[in-house]
C-alpha cells in the first residue's frame, strides 16, 4: 500500500537496497557521490580485494549452475580461473600468487557441499515493501534446509571472502542479512529466519537465527534510514544550492575513508586516513 502525501496524493515508495542504506548510514557525503551527483564523479582504481571476491562469488554461482555431475571440487577452481578478475593487483605475479590461493580455497570449501542439495537459488534477486519503502537485493546463495519444527525452511547464505574475523554479532547485527530473510520468506511464502555467514579463508560458518521481532526491528531500522534518503534526494532534486550540500550531506571523515572510492573528492576524507593502494586490502597468503 502506497503512503498518502499531505494534499491527498499518492507517494511512491521510496526504493532502495541494503547497500543503498548503509551507505547513507556511514557517510552521507559518500551517499550523495554515489547515487545523486551527475554526472557521477570519478572513483578511484579498483581495489584487489573487490576483484578477488567478485570472481570467487561468481565461481562459486557458476558451479551449481553445472549439472549435477559435473559439480566437483575441481570444476570449481576451473570456473575460478576462467573468470578470474585481475584488476587492482599490484601485477600479473602478485594476481597469479592470489588465484592460486583462492582456487584452493574454493576447491576446500566446494568439497564440503553436497552437489545434490539443490538451494532454492543463487545470486536470486529476492523483494518485498512496506507501507514506506520496496527493498530489494541479491542473496548469493538460498538453502533449503530442515527446520527445528520438524519441515523445511529457508536459510541465507552469503559467502565472505575478506581478512577480518566474523562473529555472530555481525550476522545478528547485519541488516542486510535480515532484510534478505524478510524479502525471501514472504516473496516465496516459506519461512526464513536462519541468516550464515561463511567465511571461505577460514571455513567458518556463522549462524544466527532471527525472531519476527529482530526482523521487525531491522525492517524499522530501514524504514527510519530510508525516510532520510528520501528527505535528502529530495532536497536534492529541488535544487538544494551547492553551498548547503554539506548540510544534508555532511561527510564522516574516519581512518576508513582510505577505502573509499571518493577520497579524492573529499578533502576531510584526506586528512583522516591514509592513502591505501588497491592491493593493500588484500589477505596475506599463508
Amino acid at each position: 500500500m502506497e503512503q498518502l502525501a499531505f494534499d491527498g496524493m499518492p507517494r511512491r515508495l521510496y526504493p532502495c537496497t541494503p547497500t543503498r542504506l548503509s551507505t547513507w548510514l556511514d557517510c552521507p557525503r559518500r551517499y550523495r557521490l554515489s547515487y545523486l551527483d551527475r554526472p557521477a564523479p570519478p572513483k578511484g582504481p579498483p581495489w584487489a580485494h573487490n576483484s578477488l571476491g567478485a570472481s570467487i562469488h561468481n565461481a562459486l554461482a557458476a558451479w551449481w549452475r553445472l549439472p549435477l555431475d559435473g559439480r566437483t571440487a575441481q570444476a570449481a577452481g576451473t570456473l575460478l580461473a576462467r573468470g578470474w578478475i585481475a584488476e587492482g593487483f599490484s601485477g600479473d605475479e602478485q594476481s597469479g600468487q592470489y588465484l592460486q590461493w583462492a582456487r584452493g580455497m574454493v576447491e576446500a570449501y566446494v568439497a564440503t557441499l553436497d552437489p545434490a542439495d539443490e538451494p532454492m537459488g543463487v545470486e536470486r534477486t529476492v523483494a518485498t515493501r512496506t507501507e514506506l519503502i520496496a527493498v530489494s537485493g541479491r542473496i548469493d546463495r538460498l538453502d533449503v534446509r530442515p527446520s527445528p519444527a520438524g519441515d523445511t525452511e529457508l536459510v541465507v547464505v552469503d559467502y565472505k571472502t575478506g581478512r577480518h574475523v566474523l562473529t555472530t554479532d555481525g550476522a545478528r547485527s547485519s541488516m542486510a542479512l535480515a532484510l534478505y530473510a524478510l524479502a525471501a520468506s514472504r516473496s516465496l511464502r516459506r519461512d526464513c529466519t536462519q541468516v550464515e555467514l561463511h567465511h571461505l579463508p577460514t571455513g567458518q560458518v556463522i549462524s544466527w537465527r532471527h525472531t519476527s521481532e529482530s526482523l521487525a526491528r531491522h525492517l524499522r531500522r530501514a524504514e527510519d534510514l530510508a525516510g532520510e534518503c528520501a528527505a535528502a534526494d529530495d532536497a536534492m532534486r529541488a535544487g538544494l544550492p551547492r553551498p548547503r550540500w554539506d548540510e544534508v550531506f555532511p561527510p564522516r571523515p574516519s581512518p576508513s575513508c582510505g577505502w573509499c572510492d571518493f577520497l579524492r573528492h573529499c578533502e576531510q576524507g584526506r586528512v583522516a586516513a591514509i592513502t591505501r593502494r588497491p592491493w593493500d586490502g588484500l589477505a596475506a597468503l599463508p
